[in-house]
């Protein structure tokens, strides 16, 4: 009979579980990815990712949240350790040209996703709605330090450049982006 599973190790092999899992839907897409794929990728047997996520949809939930955590959490430590607020705005344009010029940058998890499967999977298009909201959020609060009423502009530049660098696979919307909301902020 083999040994219970510790704690830690249920805690590792979800880790392992959602590593793969986001490896493999953000380079390949979440349907061109089966579980064999998933299995073979995390090194653990089906049942135990079953065990985990009784669902595909279930897996790519918590993947999504995760990594929206993780995502926002990186952007956040490079624009808030800029302390003027109008160059603290610039700064998130600053991250996306960085992000973009990553290897492997296939535009945006959330949009891919809902891409694929946002019309048939209400959780799914949820946790898409919720990270789109918390970004915004996220900006709004960086926006609304400078005292100019540009939220809106500002995000739709962000998502837009967002967008169109993972359909260009060229880091330069972040540049343009960040052109036009020097001009909506009026900084030099």
């Amino acid at each position: 009979m083999p040994a219970p599973i510790t704690e830690e190790q249920h805690r590792l092999d979800r880790e392992a579980l959602l590593d793969a899992a986001e490896g493999l839907f953000y380079a390949r897409g979440v349907q061109a990815v089966g579980m064999d794929k998933l299995r073979a990728a995390s090194g653990l047997p089906l049942k135990r990712i079953y065990r985990f996520f009784p669902a595909k949809e279930d897996l790519v939930v918590a993947v999504l949240r995760r990594r929206d955590a993780r995502w926002r959490e990186e952007l956040a430590a490079h624009v808030e350790q800029v302390g003027d607020p109008r160059r603290r705005v610039l700064a998130l344009f600053d991250w996306l040209a960085r992000w973009f010029a990553r290897p492997g940058f296939r535009g945006c998890a959330w949009v891919n996703v809902h891409g694929e499967l946002g019309s048939s999977s209400e959780a799914i298009r949820a946790e898409v709605r919720s990270h789109k909201q918390a970004f915004h959020d996220q900006i709004a609060g960086w926006v609304h330090a400078t005292g100019l009423p540009v939220t809106e502009a500002v995000f739709l530049l962000a998502e837009g450049a967002i967008v169109t660098a993972g359909i260009s696979g060229d880091p330069a919307p972040a540049r343009h982006a960040r052109a036009a909301v020097t001009t909506l902020l009026g900084t030099p």
